[in-house]
């Protein structure tokens, strides 16, 4: 067995071309402030690198979910990312329970992470304050996301700034594994994106869009919403007294700002050309009318395409068997890898 000290490094840490691994949870809504904030992303650099897109149901399951409904929100969520433009012949998609390497690799990550790496999660410990009890999931939670990350040796993982300590987490995972046993893992770098990774609520711009939040009236954009719902929904967002439309670092302008931002990210624009462009606006009235003809023609092809994929659930998951398939030629060889560095016996080893 290889132990501490430099060690050959393994075959899987010399692939030279940078892989990407993210995940997203099948629960809720998927609202504009996920595509914004990460799928649209997603498709635009689908073929910069190889990319693995993966449904997390396993995380899902951290709290109590209906099993019919997971079920649906699972297919679901996979219609939606094929409908958003994630081509399975530039990138691996697929459900995470599909692949059992993901929990395998999660129980040995657990007998390496030290409880107190857990117990200082930020996310854990909201959790934890706003409920009597919680599920030892719930903790064990960013072992299974660095499982996750590690199966696949992904160099770069992006997320919102609130997934930031999780990725650190796997780094020091990832780091304390190869100090005892040898160089296993690439340690990965969690990319956030510049734009478009913090959108907020239309109710509340001072808080993050979120799933959390879907059961407050007038909070988000989702994605399958009629165009109707789309433009009552951010014609009732909530904006300030002023009449000026520009950017700004001002918490009162917080609202015009997410409208902005919205309307930069799905226009590719500058920030210069976009205040140029509302500089005759005859105020906020404008600027939501904009930003509502934009959402509308933004999401009208996805939820056009979610319909017909949803209408062929054996396409669907044809698609998806496929995507497993893909993963599991990479997570299982490194799933036997850490499986010998730790010590555990292969079948046809005896």
């Amino acid at each position: 067995m290889e132990t501490k000290g430099k060690t050959k490094i393994s075959a899987t840490l010399k692939n030279t071309k940078k892989r990407v691994f993210s995940g997203i949870q099948p629960s809720g809504d998927v609202q504009l402030g996920n595509y914004l904030g990460a799928i649209k992303g997603w498709v635009e650099r689908q073929a910069e690198k190889e990319n693995f897109f993966c449904i997390v149901d396993l995380h899902a399951i951290t709290v109590p979910q209906d099993p019919k409904d997971l079920r649906h929100q699972t297919r679901s969520l996979a219609a939606i990312l094929f409908a958003a433009g994630l081509d399975p012949n530039k990138c691996t998609v697929f459900i995470q329970s599909q692949v059992t390497a993901h929990a395998e690799a999660c129980w040995i990550l657990n007998c390496t992470t030290p409880v107190g790496w857990l117990e200082r999660m930020t996310q854990y410990k909201d959790k934890l304050a706003r409920q009597e009890s919680i599920a030892t999931g719930l903790l064990d939670y960013p072992v299974l996301m660095a499982a996750d990350i590690l199966l696949y040796d992904a160099h770069e993982v992006p997320v919102g700034d609130d997934q930031r300590q999780h990725v650190e987490l796997t780094r020091d995972i990832a780091q304390r594994f190869n100090h005892l046993y040898g160089e296993t893992f690439v340690v990965p770098e969690a990319v956030i994106p510049e734009i478009g990774a913090r959108v907020m609520g239309l109710n509340d711009p001072t808080v993050k869009m979120s799933k959390s939040y879907a059961h407050i009236k007038d909070h988000a954009v989702n994605l399958l919403d009629e165009p109707k719902e789309i433009e009552r929904s951010i014609k009732r967002a909530v904006t300030d007294s002023g009449n000026e439309i520009r950017f700004s670092d001002d918490p009162e302008k917080a609202g015009v700002n997410n409208l902005l931002g919205i309307y930069k990210v799905i226009t590719d624009r500058s920030k210069e050309e976009i205040e140029a462009d509302f500089s005759t606006a005859r105020g906020y009235g404008d600027l939501k009318t904009r930003v509502a003809e934009v959402v509308i023609d933004e999401l009208r092809p996805i939820r056009e395409r979610y319909h017909a994929l949803m209408s062929d659930v054996a396409e669907l998951d044809r698609l998806l068997a496929r995507g497993a398939e893909q993963a599991r030629a990479v997570s299982e060889p490194k799933l036997e890898e850490i499986k010998r560095r730790v010590g555990l016996v292969l079948p046809g080893e005896l």
